[in-house]
């Protein structure tokens, strides 16, 4: 006779025969999580399409599944991100037109924009906490925030006139309270809900949604404002697709029935041990600062672009052109390579092709926007933009496979609170660095284009050196240890 039990370790159920043998398999699994805190495994009849592990014992077949309600929580995250990144500029496109709207200068309008980047960094340690509690209440922090966020910039701005510039920073702040949660998520979700086969792809559509955003308030928000008084129709707007946006996210389930493979099912490592762990890995730290310079050098080059190219005869529609073309190459690039490295698994080599690449096209840059011609900036932004894009889920999925069985959020959100801060500091180290009225031509900004060369190239090698000097073995895909172990058995 069939009986069905749950483990109270595990929470996963187990059927099996209620046998001697059998019986005695159940034990044999069960002590082997017990002991080596690497596997716990689901028996019962195999499902097409369901991944399947033998048992030593006794022959029967342990069935790893995933399930198709996985992709209304990636689409959830996919979806806030969007919605974070697009409150994120809601007002840098039309800045001249917002700074009338709230009577304070331009200045003040970029600073906006920058106490969005310095909010992820004063929240993230928190966001880690919460977020390996479980991704759901990471789901439920970031809605509430960014929805909170977007209804305090609206009350503050409901006069046709004059509205409340505290309001707008202060909305601004929780929306950037909110990044983190989003940002965070990614790397854990797709561990919980996706085989290694769809990882990085999974990874990559919710993290890049957030450039995404900020294409589409790059490209909308100027539509929606023709004057100063047109201000306050646009922050409803936002508000009003935010909310849309974040309302579901407290029906997305917590976690899956059972476990979808090896890895999502290996207990991680406590909060506190875990950044132990991570502070004495020095591979982790080389792709941390990497990470966080070329995020950082990305989000400064999309904010400065108006005010790079400007002063060399280009018009605002064709820098708003070159940072579409950073932001479309670099969706489409990342939409083919991730699937293909999620089948090969190359992370470190593409890590170590990527970066030369891109920073040789930052030191290129620097003589772009003196030529005159769109062909010469249109180009390397396109590859600057496909390599930056290209890097971003690779980066987050491998320092996820290095610091195994450490939770993925501890690496990520990390990572990403380095790129903005990074990113903040960039921004404001360019103000001192533009060229004054008497320069050839007036106020450009060619010493900020070689600042941020020399960053890149003083970054690049970082990640070359990985595996190096005898430590091959401290960049193995961990994740993938207990899946190749159980295969070769």
């Amino acid at each position: 006779m069939d009986q069905t039990v749950e483990t109270p370790r595990s929470g996963v159920f187990h059927k099996f025969s209620s046998s001697a043998g059998s019986t005695e398999a159940l034990r044999f699994w069960r002590s082997k999580k017990d002991s080596s805190q690497e596997f716990s495994l689901q028996e019962r009849e195999a499902v097409s399409g369901d991944e399947r592990n033998g048992d030593l014992e006794n022959g029967t077949s342990t069935v790893y599944r995933t399930y198709k309600r996985r992709w209304f929580g990636l689409i959830q995250l996919t979806l806030m991100n969007i919605m974070v990144s697009w409150g994120w500029l809601t007002y840098a496109p039309v800045v001249d037109d917002s700074a009338a709207y709230y009577n304070v200068s331009s200045s003040a309008i970029n600073w906006i924009s920058t106490a969005f980047f310095l909010s992820f960094v004063a929240i993230f340690p928190l966001c880690i906490w919460v977020v390996n509690r479980g991704f759901k209440l990471g789901f439920i922090c970031a809605a509430l925030l960014l929805v909170v966020g977007n209804w305090i910039r609206y009350a503050g701005s409901t006069k046709p006139s004059g509205g409340i510039y505290a309001c707008a920073m202060v909305g601004e702040i929780l929306i950037g309270f909110a990044q983190p949660f989003v940002l965070a998520t990614p790397a854990k979700y797709s561990d919980l809900w996706f085989t290694d086969r769809g990882r990085v792809a999974a990874t990559a559509l919710a993290s890049l949604a957030n450039p995404l955003g900020a294409a589409l308030g790059q490209l909308i928000n100027p539509l929606w404002v023709n004057s100063p008084d047109d201000v306050p129709k646009m922050v409803l707007y936002v508000a009003i697709i935010s909310t849309a946006c974040s309302i579901t996210a407290f029906f997305v389930p917590s976690q899956p029935p059972t476990p979808v493979g090896p890895s999502s099912e290996t207990p991680k490592m406590p909060l506190l041990p875990s950044i132990r762990t991570a502070i004495r890995s020095p591979e982790l730290w080389l792709v941390f600062g990497t990470f966080s310079v070329y995020v950082g050098l990305f989000n400064a080059v999309s904010s400065l672009l108006n005010q790079i190219l400007l002063p060399y005869g280009f018009t605002d529609d064709q820098a708003g052109i070159g940072g579409a073309i950073l932001i479309v190459v670099g969706l489409v690039t990342a939409a083919i390579t991730s699937p293909i490295l999620d089948r090969t698994k190359h992370f470190l080599l593409a890590i170590k092709v990527i970066i030369p690449i891109v920073a040789a096209c930052f030191v290129i840059f620097i003589w772009m926007p003196e030529t005159g011609s769109l062909a010469g900036p249109y180009v390397i932004l396109a590859i600057i933009g496909a390599g930056c894009f290209a890097l971003v889920p690779i980066a987050v999925e491998f320092l996820a496979d290095l610091s195994h069985p450490i939770s993925p959020e501890v690496t990520s959100t990390a990572a990403w609170a380095g790129g903005q801060l990074c990113g903040a500091i960039f921004v404001i180290v360019s103000d001192p660095l533009i060229a004054d009225s008497d320069g050839d031509p007036p106020k450009n900004m060619k010493n900020f284009l070689i600042f941020q060369a020399v960053l890149a190239v003083a970054a690049a090698p970082l990640v070359i050196v990985l595996g190096w000097f005898g430590r091959k073995d401290k960049v193995v895909l961990r994740r993938l240890q207990p899946r190749q172990e159980e295969s070769s058995s």
